[in-house]
C-alpha cells in the first residue's frame, strides 16, 4: 500500500517563493509590473538622452565652426587693411587716417561681439551636453543594476540615489562655468589688445 503524503499549507507557500527566487532577473522583472514599468521608462528615457546628445554634438560642432570663421575673418580683415594702407601710402594719408581707423574699430567691435555671443552659446551648449552625458551614464548604470538584480533591486532607494547624484552635479557645474567665463573674457581681451596694437601700427605707418 502506497502512502500518500499530504503537503502542508506552509510548504505550498514556500515552493512558489523558491521558484520565484530561482528565476532569471529578467523573468522576475517581467512578472513584476512595477519593475517592468520602471525598466521601460528608463530605457525610453535613455534613448531620448542619446538622441539629445547627438543633437547637442552637432550643434556644438556648428558653433565652433562659426567661431573659427569669425577668428579667420578678424585676422583677414586686419591683414587686408594693413596691405591696403601700405600700398596706398602717400604724403597726405595721415590726414585721412581716421577713415580706415574707424572702419577697423567698427569691424573689430562687430566681430568681437559676435565672438562673445558665439562663445556664450558654445559654453551653454557644452554644459547641456555634459549634463546629458552624465544623465545617460546614470540611467544606464541603473538599468544594468536592475537587469542584474531583478526583484532584489530596491526601486525607492535607487531612484532616490539617482536624484541625489543629479543634485550633486550643480556645485561642480558652477565651478566649471566660472572657469569657462574667465577663458571667454580672456579671448575677448586678446582680440581687443590686438585691435589696439593694429591701430597704433596703422597710425605709425601713415604718419611717420
Amino acid at each position: 500500500m502506497i502512502a500518500v503524503m499530504e503537503e502542508s499549507p506552509s510548504s505550498r507557500a514556500v515552493v512558489p517563493e523558491l521558484s520565484k527566487k530561482a528565476l532569471h532577473p529578467l523573468h522576475q522583472i517581467a512578472e513584476s509590473p512595477t519593475h517592468k514599468l520602471v525598466l521601460k521608462q528608463w530605457l525610453k528615457e535613455a534613448d531620448l538622452v542619446l538622441r539629445r546628445i547627438s543633437l547637442k554634438e552637432l550643434q556644438l560642432t556648428a558653433i565652433r565652426r562659426d567661431i573659427t570663421f569669425l577668428y579667420c575673418s578678424f585676422f583677414s580683415l586686419h591683414s587686408f587693411l594693413l596691405l591696403l594702407l601700405v600700398a596706398a601710402h602717400s604724403s597726405n594719408s595721415c590726414h585721412h587716417s581716421w577713415v580706415p581707423c574707424i572702419c577697423s574699430l567698427a569691424c573689430s567691435s562687430a566681430i568681437g561681439w559676435a565672438v562673445l555671443y558665439k562663445t556664450d552659446v558654445e559654453t551653454h551648449t557644452q554644459m547641456m551636453l555634459e549634463r546629458e552625458k552624465e544623465d545617460s551614464v546614470l540611467l544606464m548604470k541603473c538599468v544594468d543594476e536592475l537587469k542584474t538584480k531583478g526583484l532584489d533591486f530596491d526601486l525607492l532607494k535607487e531612484v532616490d540615489a539617482l536624484r541625489r547624484a543629479k543634485s550633486l552635479r550643480v556645485g561642480a557645474r558652477g565651478r566649471t562655468v566660472v572657469k569657462r567665463w574667465s577663458q571667454r573674457y580672456l579671448v575677448s581681451g586678446v582680440l581687443i589688445a590686438f585691435s589696439c596694437v593694429f591701430f597704433a601700427l596703422m597710425w605709425y605707418l601713415l604718419c611717420s
